[in-house]
C-alpha cells in the first residue's frame, strides 16, 4: 500500500514540473513576442463551429484570452508553485516513513518500467525462439483497415471478417494509430516529409503470446513506388496482480434441475439412471422439476420417476403437466416460475443431457444472484455408429464420453443449458413464450443477459455432454428455426474427416481391392 501510495505522489509531482515549466514557456513567448495587427487565429477544430458563426465566436474567445495574459498566467505560475511545494513536502515525509533517502527515485515505478522492457526481451520479437514441434508455433492473423483474417474463427466461423468483438476492433484500431503517430512524430518524420494517414495503412499481422503480450507489425505506403514503412509494436502484459481472495461454501447450495419434455421415455428412463448415481448417490444437494406436455406416455414418464424415489428414498421432485405442444422456453419457464421455496439456483436440462458431479459445482461456482450467470459449452457426442462403425461393438456409454477430436465438438453455438439464479432469471423476464418449437428461445434469453448488467461467464464444460440422438426438422417450423435445426443436424453426425470417409468410401474400397489384388498377383 505505502509502494502504490509513493508511486500516486510521485506521478502528481511530475505532472505539475510539466505544467509548470509550460506556464512559464508560454509566459516568456507572450513577454517577449512583439504584437502584430496581423497575428492570425489557428484553424478551428474539425468538430468546432464553422462559417460566420464560428469565426465569431474564435475571435471573442481571442480577445478574452489577450485582455490580461501576462496577468492571468502570473496567477497560474503562483497557484502551481504552491501546490507543487506542498505535493513535494507531502511526498517527502511519505517517503520518509518509507524509510527510503529523499533523492532515491519511486522504486515502484522503476519495477515497473523494468518488468514491461523484459517482456520484450522474453517475446519472440527481435529473434526466433526454438519450437519443439510445429503445434508449439503461434501463428500470426492478419488484418487491414477493413477486415481481418483469422485462423482461430470463434462462434461466427467466419475465416475473414469485419471484428465483431469490440475488444478486438479497439485493439486494432489503437495499433493503427499508435503506428500512425510514431510516423509523423518529429523523431521519425524529415523536412518536408509529408504526414502519415490512417489511409496509408496496407496490411498489418500480430500474434498474442499470452504471458508476454501482442505483437504488432504494421506496413504502410512509403513516399516512392515499391518503397514502404513498417513500423513494430508491442503491448507488454503487466505481472499478475491479485484482484480478490474469497472462501466459498457450497455445502447449502440447492440445484433445482429443471428438464422439460415430451415423450422420449427411453431417453428420459436414461436420464434417470444418471441422475440417480450422479445427483442422489453422490452430490445429494438437487432438486429435480420435469415438465411434462401432453399425457401421451406421461403414465410411463411418472412411473420412472416414482421408482427412482422409491428405490433411492429421493422426494425431492416436481411434476408438472401442461397441455399443448411442446415448447421449451414454457415449460422451463413455468418449471422456474412454480419454485416456492427461497431464491434457488436453477440448471436448465434436456433429457438428452449427460453430467458429472464435478459439473454441478462448476455450474455453483461460476454463478452468483445478482451478479454471475454461467452458460456452459457443452462437449456434443457425434453418431457413435459412424464413430465405431469398424469396431466389433459400441462401447458402453461411460467409454464413449471422452473428449477428443475424433468422438464430439464443442458446441460454442449452443445456449440452452444455463445456471442462473431463480431472481435473476425472474428479474431479466424469463423466456420470451411467443416462441414455439425448436431454438431460438434459448439464444433470446441469452441476449437479454448480455444486455444486462449481470457478468455471463462462458466457458467450456468437460462434466457437461450432449448425447447422440437423430434430430428431425420438423416441416412446420419458421425458415430460421428449419435452418438452425438442419445446420445443427448437420454438425452432430461426424468429424469432417469423418464424413469424407463416408462420402468417398466407394473410391477408398476400390483402392483396397486394387491393393489386394497387387499383392496376390506377387505371390502368385
Amino acid at each position: 500500500m505505502l509502494r502504490r501510495g509513493l508511486l500516486a505522489w510521485a506521478s502528481r509531482v511530475v505532472v505539475l514540473l510539466v505544467l509548470l515549466c509550460c506556464a512559464v514557456s508560454v509566459l516568456y513567448m507572450l513577454a517577449c513576442t512583439p504584437r502584430g495587427d496581423d497575428a492570425r487565429l489557428g484553424l478551428p477544430r474539425a468538430s468546432g463551429p464553422t462559417g460566420r458563426a464560428g469565426s465569431q465566436a474564435a475571435a471573442l474567445g481571442w480577445e478574452e484570452r489577450q485582455r490580461d495574459p501576462v496577468g492571468s498566467l502570473q496567477r497560474q505560475v503562483a497557484q502551481l508553485q504552491d501546490e507543487l511545494q506542498e505535493r513535494s513536502e507531502q511526498l517527502r515525509a511519505a517517503r520518509q516513513l518509507a524509510g527510503e533517502p529523499a533523492g532515491a527515485p519511486p522504486r515502484a515505478q522503476a519495477d515497473l518500467l523494468a518488468f514491461l522492457r523484459s517482456q520484450v526481451d522474453r517475446a519472440e520479437v527481435h529473434a526466433g525462439v526454438k519450437q519443439a514441434t510445429e503445434y508449439a508455433a503461434v501463428p500470426f492473423d492478419s488484418f487491414t483497415l477493413h477486415k481481418v483474417y483469422q485462423l482461430e474463427t470463434g462462434l461466427t466461423r467466419h475465416p475473414e471478417e469485419k471484428p465483431v468483438r469490440k475488444d478486438k476492433r479497439d485493439e486494432l484500431v489503437e495499433a493503427v494509430q499508435a503506428a500512425v503517430e510514431a510516423l509523423n512524430s518529429p523523431a521519425e518524420s524529415g523536412p518536408g516529409q509529408r504526414p502519415y494517414t490512417a489511409s496509408d495503412f496496407i496490411e498489418g499481422i500480430y500474434r498474442t503470446e499470452r504471458d508476454k503480450g501482442t505483437l504488432y507489425e504494421l506496413t504502410f505506403r512509403g513516399d516512392r513506388k515499391h518503397e514502404f514503412r513498417r513500423l513494430v509494436l508491442f503491448r507488454p502484459f503487466g505481472p499478475i496482480m491479485k484482484v480478490k481472495k474469497e472462501q466459498l461454501n457450497m455445502a447449502s447450495t440447492l440445484v433445482n434441475i429443471i428438464v422439460p419434455l415430451a415423450r422420449r421415455v427411453d431417453k428420459f428412463r436414461q436420464f434417470m439412471q444418471n441422475f440417480r448415481e450422479i445427483c442422489i448417490q453422490q452430490d445429494g444437494r438437487v432438486h429435480l422439476t420435469v415438465v411434462y406436455f401432453g399425457k401421451e406416455e406421461m403414465d410411463e414418464v411418472k412411473g420412472i420417476l416414482e421408482n427412482t424415489s422409491r428405490a433411492a428414498n429421493f422426494r425431492n421432485f416436481t411434476f408438472i403437466q401442461l397441455s399443448g405442444e411442446f415448447s421449451r422456453g414454457k415449460g422451463l419457464d413455468v418449471g422456474a416460475r412454480s419454485w416456492k421455496g427461497s431464491n434457488v439456483l436453477l440448471f436448465f436440462c434436456d433429457v438428452d443431457i449427460y453430467f458429472t458431479s464435478e459439473f454441478l459445482n462448476t455450474c455453483r461456482l461460476n454463478t452468483q444472484p445478482g451478479k454471475k450467470v454461467f452458460y456452459p459449452v457443452l462437449f456434443s457426442q457425434y453418431n457413435p455408429g459412424i464413430i465405431y462403425g469398424h469396431h466389433d461393438a459400441v462401447p458402453a456409454l461411460e467409454q464413449q464420453l471422452v473428449i477428443k477430436k475424433e468422438t464430439g465438438f464443442w458446441r460454442d453455438f449452443g445456449f440452452g443449458m444455463t445456471c442462473q439464479y431463480r431472481s435473476d432469471f425472474i428479474n431479466i423476464g424469463g423466456f420470451d413464450l411467443a416462441i414455439r418449437g425448436w431454438g431460438g428461445e434459448d439464444v433470446h434469453l441469452y441476449r437479454k443477459y448480455l444486455h444486462s448488467s449481470l457478468v455471463v461467464v462462458r466457458a467450456p464444460a468437460r462434466g457437461l455432454f450432449h448425447l447422440w440422438h437423430e434430430k428431425r426438422c420438423e416441416d412446420e417450423l419458421a425458415p430460421e428455426q428449419y435452418r438452425m435445426c438442419m445446420q445443427s443436424k448437420a454438425m452432430n453426425e461426424a468429424s469432417h474427416g469423418q464424413l469424407g470417409m463416408l462420402v468417398f468410401r466407394h473410391e477408398i474400397e476400390a483402392h483396397l481391392r486394387r491393393q489386394r489384388h497387387k499383392a496376390g498377383s506377387k505371390k502368385s
